[in-house]
C-alpha cells in the first residue's frame, strides 16, 4: 500500500534548492519510502528520531540518501496513511535537525 506524501512548503523549497541530479535522488528515494514509510522497528525505512542535540524530534522520522548526504525527515500521519515531508537537506546533522524542529513548532506538528 502507497502512502499519501505531502510537503510542507519549505520542504518544497529544499527541494527545488537541490541539484537537478539530487532532486531526481531524492523523488526517487520519497517513492519508495511511501511504500513503507514505517520505522524500522516496524519493518519499514524510517529511522525514528528522539530527542537530537537537544531538540525534541519524537515520533519524526528519517531517510538518510548516504551517498549525497541527503537527510529527509518526515513524520506519518497513520490515521490517513499520509506521510508528510519536513525537511529536506544536504546539510550537517544538527542543522537539518534545528531546521525540523523549527518547523515542527512553527506548524504545530
Amino acid at each position: 500500500m502507497s502512502w499519501a506524501v505531502d510537503f510542507l512548503p519549505e520542504a518544497v523549497k529544499d527541494l527545488a534548492g537541490l541539484s537537478k541530479n539530487q532532486q531526481i535522488l531524492v523523488k526517487k528515494a520519497i517513492i519508495k519510502i511511501r511504500d513503507n514509510p514505517l520505522p524500522q522497528n516496524e519493518g519499514g525505512y524510517g529511522k525514528p528520531l528522539g530527542h537530537k542535540h537537544g531538540m525534541n524530534l519524537t515520533n519524526l522520522l528519517k531517510v538518510k540518501l548516504r551517498g549525497e548526504g541527503i537527510r529527509v525527515v518526515y513524520k506519518l500521519i497513520r490515521t490517513d496513511t499520509k506521510m508528510l515531508i519536513i525537511v529536506i537537506g544536504v546539510r550537517e546533522d544538527e542543522e537539518v535537525y534545528a531546521i525540523a524542529s523549527r518547523r515542527r513548532q512553527k506548524h504545530g506538528i
